[in-house]
């Protein structure tokens, strides 16, 4: 939708953000846009209270907070994770979930024990994102984008030892490769596991895949059949 006005030449866009990290992604999102880009912490802005129902809310909030101080265009974001077996929890709280203080070993922490050994089929999640952006602290007509990316939760963080990398659904990347009603994975395993593994037996090899496709994604069931492929590193 286009807004009732168009911004100055390096007009200041205010991003309601104290961390670095997001401030240089929406620098280059923005990139060739006709803005210079501040965070709300450049410009002394303390963060406002998130006391909206939905990341939408929330995002507005931001957004007219950092404008009202400031006086400049301003833009809010708030994101989460939502889990449908904990009922959309964590939701709008992702950040906070174990606690005012959390980090996010904490919050993972909370998540993964609140859904337990749930089977994959119940896992079911999406990662929600709001964005507000407004001209001015009274502006009548912000603009705000949601979107989603759905997905599966699993349970292993980013750094453990697994053996198993990276796994894709074959069956549903390439239908008509397996029969209906069948499920395909395709594991691999790369990096210092994989050299590890290089010349183990392929009984033992199948045994760890299998062992973190059910630690992970509580898959028990007996393979029909597997097959591996070894490439030279």
């Amino acid at each position: 939708m286009p807004h009732s006005s168009t911004p100055a030449p390096n007009e200041l866009l205010v991003v309601a953000t104290g961390n670095a990290g997001k401030l240089r992604e929406f620098r280059e999102l923005l990139a060739g846009l006709p803005f210079r880009i501040a965070s709300q912490a450049d410009l002394k802005v303390a963060p406002v209270a998130e006391t909206g129902a939905t990341f939408a809310e929330n995002a507005l909030l931001k957004a007219r907070h950092a404008a009202a101080i400031t006086g400049m265009a301003a833009i809010g974001d708030d994101s989460g994770l939502e889990v449908d077996a904990l009922g959309g929890a964590p939701g709008i709280y992702s950040a906070r979930y174990a606690g005012p203080a959390a980090d996010d070993a904490a919050n993972n922490a909370k998540l993964m024990a609140e859904l337990g050994r749930r089977p994959l089929a119940v896992r079911t999640a999406r990662y929600r994102c709001a964005l507000a952006f407004v001209r001015g602290p009274a502006d009548p007509a912000p603009l705000t984008a949601v979107a989603a990316w759905e997905g599966l939760l699993l349970g292993a963080p980013r750094g453990e030892r697994e053996t198993v990398a990276a796994a894709t659904w074959v069956n549903t990347k390439f239908p008509s490769r397996v029969r209906s009603g069948l499920a395909a994975l395709r594991a691999f395993i790369v990096g210092q596991r994989a050299l590890a593994l290089a010349k183990a037996p392929e009984a033992e090899i199948v045994a760890l895949v299998r062992a973190d496709y059910e630690r992970l994604m509580g898959i028990t069931a007996e393979p029909l059949f597997h097959t591996l492929h070894r490439w030279p590193y």
